[in-house]
């Protein structure tokens, strides 16, 4: 991410946009379950609010220095913090009851790479297991706030074949104003 994008992230605003209408849109009243994963939390704003909920938390982040922060700053017993590339997931199969992508996936640098992230999504879920996320919609003032940062647009409108073409079934995608969100079931 660049300098801006970073500073953003890491800002009350975005925090408070996070509790108040972004995770209630995408987790609604859904039961996440005993082991949750978190793909990309960058600076770690949703991890703050999953742990304050007290969900079983496991992060996994690219970004060697992002995932030392993060690590630093989350309680040991309620939040595992791992770096590691979501592309090649270093858990065992079926391991998750959930997990959650939250505006992250317009970072992975190619269609391909996003495939075989929600395949992995796939593969470490439990059977019945849920995969939740969330991400923006291209526009200018979106391109202009990645500039010089990765930055591969998710198409809403065939992020649900790709989801069940990655193995998942019962899958919706809703589009809002900024953003879609997704809920797809691991088939069983």
């Amino acid at each position: 991410m660049n300098r801006l994008h970073r500073c953003y992230c890491r800002s009350s605003h975005w925090q408070r946009t996070l509790e108040t209408r972004l995770l209630p849109w995408v987790l609604g009243s859904r039961d996440l379950g005993d082991d949750v994963l978190e793909i990309g939390p960058g600076p770690g704003r949703v991890t703050e609010l999953l742990c304050r909920r007290g969900v079983p938390l496991t992060s996994l982040e690219i970004d060697p220095a992002l995932a030392r922060s993060l690590r630093a700053r989350m309680p040991e017993d309620r939040v595992r913090v791992l770096q590691g590339d979501a592309t090649d997931m270093p858990f065992e199969d079926g391991r998750f009851s959930a997990a959650l992508s939250l505006t992250m996936l317009h970072h992975v640098p190619s269609p391909a790479l996003q495939d075989r992230l929600l395949r992995e999504a796939h593969r470490v879920l439990r059977p019945g297991g849920t995969f939740l996320g969330s991400d923006s919609l291209s526009s200018r003032s979106f391109e202009w706030f990645h500039w010089f940062d990765t930055l591969v647009p998710v198409d809403p409108t065939a992020f649900a074949g790709r989801l069940r073409a990655a193995g998942f079934r019962d899958v919706s995608v809703d589009v809002a104003t900024r953003a879609f969100r997704f809920r797809a079931t691991r088939d069983g």
